[in-house]
């Protein structure tokens, strides 16, 4: 067999193999995962939560920490036995609550609150509200919904907090 033949196969089946890895493996840059772009907003809070949590600071003291915009997953454990967890934690992944009061000595969640605004009248919203009420509950957390209606009176609050903690046993040293 003369030389030149032998290497013409060698490189006819070169290309060949490539072709097909290529048809294979597909074209990197099809695969490639998008690089989506964000920025930064400006601001973390809206005006009406933002006024509320200023509102929430004073009515609270030094008792809890606040915190702001926290998603269930944060405050609630999925994996409870006897379900597929997974699924557990979809359910709850992309729901939040607008604050939520922790102890200050575990950081353990006391009670979640609400700030209910018109978005809250929508039938989706109330059925999604409802969902967010059974699942708290059932974790054991309370939750106290605060109709947003413009003003809010830190004394007013701190009542509302503190006739809350009373009626549902909510104190701010249990440990879980």
């Amino acid at each position: 067999m003369n030389i030149y033949i032998l290497v013409g196969i060698i490189i006819a089946v070169a290309i060949v193999l490539a072709i097909l890895k290529a048809v294979v493996e597909g074209d990197s840059d099809e695969h490639e995962k998008p690089k989506y772009r964000y920025a930064r907003k400006q601001f973390f809070l809206t005006r009406a939560e933002h006024e509320f949590y200023d509102v929430l600071i004073a009515a609270v003291g030094d008792k809890y920490y606040v915190f702001a915009q926290v998603h269930l997953p944060t405050i609630l454990d999925n994996k409870v036995k006897g379900q597929d967890w997974r699924a557990a934690l979809a359910h709850i992944n992309r729901k939040s609550v607008d604050f939520v009061l922790c102890d200050k000595t575990y950081i353990s969640p006391k009670l979640a609150i609400e700030l209910d605004d018109k978005s809250h009248e929508r039938p989706d919203r109330q059925e999604r509200d409802k969902e967010v009420e059974r699942i708290l509950a059932d974790a054991g957390v309370q939750l106290l919904r605060i109709e947003n209606k413009g003003h809010f009176d830190p004394a007013e609050l701190a009542q509302r907090i503190n006739e809350y903690e009373q009626r549902n046993q909510v104190t701010s040293t249990d440990r879980q």
